[in-house]
């Protein structure tokens, strides 16, 4: 192999590979002599790879850990098998690697190949998760996109469901993508609306970059974490929720994620819960898995879904457990 920028990458992708490899071997694999091979592991050094040799009749050459990351040289099958776990990574938020994957997703897929992209979505679409617990799922093509352009500064156009069902067009400056539990937001300033929003990610269709970049605009808080906090601490007449809960306050408190409720007692038996849902399924369900009798008071809406559901439950019981009476748990 003449080429010598192309050996080094060669080589440089055999000593990611985690083991020590002998001279003679290296030498063989790329077709050129063992002093090649010395030569080049020099060069190698010289940019900054940290490249460890051993001595001895099983002594060689391995890349450890170094101060900077060196690119990583990925052949079709790693690469393609670390977007996959990347866009599963995303999909299903787990905690702490959520943004760092999107992030690490969209520099990954923007250096593919077309066959090795195309292979990716095929293996994707050919494949179902089993999704563990419940919450709203993210496409992992929209944060990919989403994060895209915060990372490059360019406005967005994407239309966006309301809580009320309204179907909306919005053009947006994205500031930063947040996750909370199983949800992802998107900050950003809304420049029909000229002020910052706060938009769900599975409530967005068809986000795309329109090629126009912006300059960053001073945040109305200390950071984008800040503001998403803020503002779902804010009440909201239409996704306010307000129950008595017959349990210990202690207990309803652990039950829930900490930030996310109001719980104040009311006496050592039973506590009031206020909390702000855009999600009557989600709250029912939550409420449910409390385990204990509850009412709810505000608002109407949740009540009203929680007596379908009791009405769902006692047919799926069976006739014997169809017994008249209030559906529990729906309140006054």
């Amino acid at each position: 192999m003449s080429d010598t920028p192309a050996r080094l990458l060669n080589l440089l992708s055999l000593l990611q590979t985690p083991r020590e490899w002998p001279g003679s071997e290296l030498a063989e694999r790329l077709g050129v002599s063992p002093r090649t091979i010395r030569r080049d592991i020099d060069r190698l050094r010289e940019l900054g790879y940290p490249v460890r040799a051993s001595m001895g009749a099983e002594g060689g050459y391995r890349l450890v850990a170094g101060t900077a990351m060196p690119p990583l040289l990925l052949d079709d099958e790693e690469a393609v098998a670390i977007a996959v776990g990347l866009r599963a990574a995303a999909g299903h938020a787990v905690v702490g690697i959520e943004e760092a994957s999107v992030r690490a997703l969209g520099k990954l897929l923007q250096v593919l190949p077309g066959r090795l992209r195309h292979q990716v979505g095929t293996l994707n679409s050919a494949t179902v998760p089993l999704l563990a617990g419940d919450g709203p799922t993210v496409d992992p093509e929209d944060l990919t996109v989403l994060a895209r352009a915060v990372t490059a500064r360019e406005r967005l156009r994407f239309g966006y469901r309301a809580y009320d069902g309204a179907e909306t067009s919005r053009q947006v400056e994205p500031e930063r993508l947040v996750s909370v539990g199983r949800r992802w937001y998107l900050v950003g300033y809304d420049l029909d609306r000229a002020d910052w929003r706060l938009f769900r990610v599975d409530r967005l269709s068809g986000p795309a970059a329109t090629g126009v970049r912006f300059t960053p605009r001073p945040l109305p808080a200390e950071d984008a974490a800040a503001y998403v906090a803020g503002k779902l601490r804010r009440p909201s007449p239409s996704g306010t929720v307000v129950a008595t809960v017959h349990a210990p306050a202690e207990r309803v408190r652990d039950s829930l994620r900490p930030g996310d409720s109001e719980v104040e007692p009311i006496d050592g038996h039973s506590c009031r819960l206020r909390s702000r849902s855009d999600s009557l399924e989600w709250t029912a369900m939550r409420l449910l898995s409390l385990d204990c009798p509850f009412e709810v008071h505000e608002p109407p809406a949740l009540r009203e879904h929680l007596r379908r559901l009791a009405d769902r439950a006692h047919h799926a019981a069976g006739p014997e457990a169809r017994t008249p009476g209030p559906a529990l748990g729906a309140g006054t």
